[in-house]
């Protein structure tokens, strides 16, 4: 596992008993007392610190866990399988991934910020490389995608999808969200991408690019409802049968999952399915009343090496995107500070309107500087933002958007140019 904040830290305490077949033989950590921290919560009785990938093998073979800052320790290390990446991160991240896969190994992304910006690119690199990229069961996407391929093993026509959601402010911040994430020991900045809207955004982009299925408007519709069943009857019934529709249920009991909605018009099985209680349709909607990643996870990683098959990939290019919107009026000269942030939230937006308006994508914003003023609520451009240092997440956004063109691509490859 690489990363071990909040989210590896449950992990490693869940795979710390470990899960038939299964053993979490290394973390990776830029700071080593957060490792040790995520193998003592979950119960390791002992590790021990490796630089190299053959010290690694030999502390595995000897059923001794790892503690590395060097993620490459693990990645490259024969005696593992899979990679769970849990950091967060993007350009670290998706070096990881990539790292990952010249060396075999299939790799969990518990990371929808690099997911949901170059999650095409990599399933095709893993395709290449004869492995496995795939996000995780437990996160919503997951959940969601599971109950919507187990629909379709039954024959049944899925038209939507989507996360059940308690609440969205796009102008929370890290001033606004800092008692909550204290109490429960979570990063500032995680915790206000899950009240402004990016997370959910990011999530659904997943579940669009896995399904095919678009985004009604920019940022979803996210009817209000009591139960999670009536978001069957709110949602545009042409959309969800002409795209299929990525969306989220606002504040609906059970409070917590995902659901799927299914199409049904033959009067017979319509009967059947109201005799069951679910009621008159044509739109009837299925759901999972709970997520619980650290519990879930290992049943993508049983998927991914046991049987090759990812819980949540893309099935081809970009369907949708996650586009920065600023969260207050922003002048020339300022620095993005990124996810979680106080200058942007993200939205999602199908991936020919993104790409029309040139839009910066949110994973990308951190570090960018205006040049021009931008208004709140407006989307932020790549054309409104100084030349970019060629990074490799930059180049691997680049890339994804070459292999797959679409409306409007020539401007962010033009745009992009200028700072190579």
């Amino acid at each position: 596992m690489i990363g071990a904040g909040a989210t590896g830290r449950a992990i490693a305490l869940q795979l710390g008993t470990p899960v038939p077949g299964m053993r979490l033989v290394g973390i990776a950590n830029r700071t080593p007392a957060n490792a040790e921290r995520a193998f003592r919560e979950g119960g390791f009785l002992h590790w021990a610190q490796a630089s190299t990938a053959s010290d690694a093998e030999k502390l595995i073979a000897e059923e001794t866990p790892v503690l590395t800052t060097d993620p490459t320790v693990l990645t490259s290390c024969d005696a593992v399988d899979i990679i769970v990446e849990a950091t967060g991160s993007i350009e670290p991240a998706a070096k990881v991934a990539l790292d990952a896969f010249r060396h075999g190994k299939h790799v969990v992304l518990v990371n929808a910020e690099l997911d949901s910006l170059i999650g095409p690119l990599l399933k095709a690199k893993a395709d290449e490389a004869g492995v496995v990229v795939t996000n995780t069961d437990g996160d919503e996407p997951g959940v969601a995608m599971t109950l919507v391929r187990y629909l379709k093993t039954l024959g049944l026509r899925v038209v939507a999808a989507g996360n059940i959601k308690g609440m969205v402010d796009y102008y929370r911040n890290p001033d606004t969200q800092r008692a909550f994430a204290e109490k429960n020991d979570q990063d500032v900045k995680k915790v206000t991408s899950f009240a402004d809207s990016t997370k959910l955004s990011m999530e659904t982009t997943l579940l669009a690019n896995a399904t095919g299925f678009q985004v009604g408007r920019r940022g979803m519709y996210g009817p209000a409802c009591d139960y999670v069943r009536q978001i069957g009857g709110l949602l545009p019934a042409d959309e969800m049968l002409s795209t299929g529709l990525v969306d989220y249920a606002l504040g609906a009991a059970p409070h917590t999952g995902a659901f799927a909605v299914i199409h049904e018009e033959n009067p017979l099985k319509k009967a059947q399915l109201g005799y069951y209680k679910l009621g008159d349709g044509p739109f009837y909607v299925f759901y999972t009343p709970f997520h619980l990643p650290h519990l879930q996870i290992a049943s993508t990683i049983g998927r991914a090496v046991i049987n090759h098959d990812p819980t949540v990939a893309p099935l081809g290019g970009p369907v949708c995107e996650v586009v920065a919107v600023a969260k207050r009026d922003l002048k020339a000269g300022e620095t993005l500070d990124g996810v979680g942030g106080f200058c942007n939230y993200g939205l999602i937006e199908n991936r020919s309107a993104a790409r029309e308006m040139n839009a910066l994508p949110i994973s990308l914003s951190e570090g960018c500087v205006l040049r021009r003023d931008v208004a709140k609520d407006q989307v932020v451009s790549v054309d409104d933002i100084q030349p970019v240092k060629e990074t490799l997440i930059w180049q691997l956004w680049r890339e994804q958007n070459e292999r797959w063109p679409g409306v409007g691509e020539a401007l962010a490859v033009a745009a992009g140019a200028e700072s190579r």
